[in-house]
């Protein structure tokens, strides 16, 4: 089994606005936190949390369709996060819902229905984030007929 090691950098801007660096040849951009404490000069950690989810998720679906030469672009995902106290009151993501939109209907695709049985697999931050935060996924086609 191959292991990456993956480094990002974060310098503290001012308050709670950090540069976050990724290494050469991706660009950096700032993360902040909302109001009170920030001034969403860029996405908050939560945010950052969902699109890594989404993101993993859509490239997931997209690479297992492709493996079978579909073309289900353009894929829209969109994750929610919601935000809650635990019971020691401190704030916490209870749980996320990602929908995924295919941008043809289902009857275009092959293999669609072993793909849907087995893309999330192979995603490695919602199978590692899931283990810790309940995950429900909903996959639509561009007709917004539900697929899984």
């Amino acid at each position: 089994m191959s292991q990456t090691t993956v480094s990002v950098s974060l310098t503290q801007q001012q308050d709670y606005r950090f540069l976050i660096e990724f290494g050469a040849p991706v660009p950096a951009l700032v993360g902040d936190e909302p109001p009170p404490l920030g001034a969403s000069a860029g996405p908050s950690p939560v945010q950052l949390l969902a699109a890594s989810v989404g993101n993993c998720l859509s490239d997931s679906l997209l690479f297992a369709l492709r493996k079978f030469k579909q073309a289900p672009e353009p894929i829209r995902t969109q994750v929610l996060a919601e935000v809650g106290r635990n019971a020691e009151g401190r704030l916490r993501v209870l749980s996320m819902a990602a929908d995924m939109h295919l941008g043809v209907p289902a009857a275009q695709l092959d293999h669609l229905q072993r793909v849907l049985d087995t893309f999330e697999q192979y995603c490695t931050v919602t199978q590692t984030v899931g283990a810790a935060v309940p995950i429900a996924l909903r996959v639509f086609d561009s007709n917004g007929q539900p697929l899984k």
